[in-house]
């Protein structure tokens, strides 16, 4: 029996879930499916430029395993963007990834999920409303860890 698929680490969600060709019905189309995996993978390669090892740190995976998502998400694009199908963005084996903060002031600490718009510098502690927030493994220096 398989063992279940370990569930990547995900920091951003897609802020769509559907790409097709313009002028062409839905119902015309074929489709192609990316899992949320999948485009965090080309987000982290393609966009952010790391390098493969940072990159499958980063989701909580192996590098081989951060190799197959890249590449079958790479084919799976390509389909798409050369034989005209829509692309829909759904599904797979993810967690999202949070940012644990901490107050400077009170010392109160929370979790927020990445890719809300805000950065931790420009936040105010949900406790006292105090601007000195910052992440939390920057302040104990555990920075990737999680």
């Amino acid at each position: 029996m398989a063992r279940p698929p370990k569930r990547r680490r995900v920091e951003t969600m897609p802020p769509y879930s559907f790409f097709k060709p313009q002028g062409v019905p839905l119902r015309n189309l074929a489709e192609v499916q990316l899992t949320v995996e999948e485009v965090e993978a080309l987000r982290l390669k393609d966009l952010e430029g790391l390098e493969q090892e940072a990159c499958a740190e980063r989701m909580g995976i192996a590098r081989t395993t951060f190799q197959r998502i890249l590449v079958g998400a790479r084919r799976k694009v390509a389909d798409a963007l050369t034989n005209g199908k829509a692309l829909r963005i759904a599904g797979g084996h993810y967690r999202l990834a949070l940012r644990h903060l901490v107050c400077g002031d009170c010392g109160f600490e929370w979790d927020v999920p990445y890719g809300n718009g805000e950065r931790a510098r420009d936040m105010e502690c949900t406790a006292c409303g105090s601007p000195t927030v910052r992440r939390r493994e920057q302040a104990h220096g555990r920075h990737g860890q999680r």
